[in-house]
């Protein structure tokens, strides 16, 4: 009989781990002024994921904050507002893991986000992989779970979302997600939604008719339990175009090449370059830790009271 180790592919938001870091950690400082806690404490949680047990991991940032995105909608999210200090630490967090020999997958056009979904797909369609595990509390990378082989892990709470785990919170499924955001709205990236459409009532009706087109102009022909679905509907009819843009703000971009083959994404030791770095990183003083306030949009990726280390990636 052959056995075979199980292949899990773990694909990690970066951009949420760097601010996570960045609102949870002391301030840290090499000998020329550089911030770096985040970075380091970013980089010790990966190389972490690695020691647990993690063979297959990639990380995603974003390089740009803006992307093809704010083309489409004026009040997209930007970079305004975040802090300096956090925005530095974007390239050197790529060059650390690089360093480190962990794929990295610096974004300007697309999102990490995008990303992180293109490369779900891709990994998710070897034969081989037994199982995804997207990395990121973002409830926009719901979409991408499929069944119990590629799941959503929220590091933070230790929580692990499969299909049946995104319809229990979201009440709807993964294919009705960018439905579900463009209807309820998204703070974080920045649109409203639409007035009225709240969770409750998205969910049931997304629940019944899957996507925005096929939701009947008639409410009388919904059946759902929603008090005010005649009121909805109208809202819909007269702001369609704009919830059909919002889905397409939410929908991520799955077809980006970003690699040929898993096993490109196998961690092999970290590269010549990476004792000298380390070395930089050991050497940066700390702080005393003050209180850092949180940017209004950016709530998906700023996490001040969370333990930054994470769950065990098994």
């Amino acid at each position: 009989m052959c056995w075979r180790h199980s292949l899990d592919v773990y694909l990690v938001d970066g951009t949420y781990e760097l601010f996570r870091h960045y609102y949870a950690l002391p301030s840290a400082r090499t000998q020329d002024g550089r911030e770096v806690a985040a970075v380091r404490g970013v980089l010790a949680s990966v190389l972490g994921m690695i020691q647990g047990g993690a063979t297959h991991i990639a990380v995603a940032t974003d390089h740009v904050i803006e992307s093809f995105r704010n083309g489409l909608w004026p009040g997209y999210k930007t970079s305004a507002g975040v802090e300096p200090d956090l925005l530095a630490q974007f390239p050197l967090l790529e060059e650390a893991l690089s360093a480190a020999g962990v794929v990295v997958w610096p974004m300007v056009e697309f999102e990490a986000d995008d990303a992180l979904g293109a490369a779900a797909l891709k990994a998710a369609a070897d034969t081989r992989v037994d199982r995804v595990i997207i990395c990121t509390p973002d409830k926009d990378l719901a979409q991408c779970v499929s069944g119990t082989r590629v799941v959503q892990l929220n590091r933070r709470t230790r929580v692990t979302l499969d299909e049946a785990g995104v319809i229990q919170k979201f009440g709807v499924s993964p294919p009705s997600i960018p439905d579900y955001l463009a209807l309820v709205g998204d703070a974080a990236d920045g649109y409203p939604g639409l007035p009225g459409w709240g969770a409750k009532y998205t969910a049931a009706v997304l629940a019944k008719f899957g996507h925005i087109e096929s939701i009947p102009a008639d409410w009388n022909e919904w059946h759902v339990n929603a008090t005010s679905a005649s009121a909805l509907a109208s809202t819909l009819a007269q702001q369609r175009d704009n919830a059909l843009l919002f889905r397409t703000l939410a929908t991520l971009r799955t077809d980006i090449p970003l690699f040929a083959n898993v096993d490109e994404l196998q961690w092999n030791g970290p590269t010549e370059g990476f004792a000298a770095l380390g070395a930089r990183f050991d050497g940066a003083v700390t702080e005393r830790k003050q209180s850092r306030s949180r940017r209004p949009g950016v709530t998906r990726q700023t996490a001040a009271d969370d333990d930054p280390r994470g769950g065990s990636p098994r």
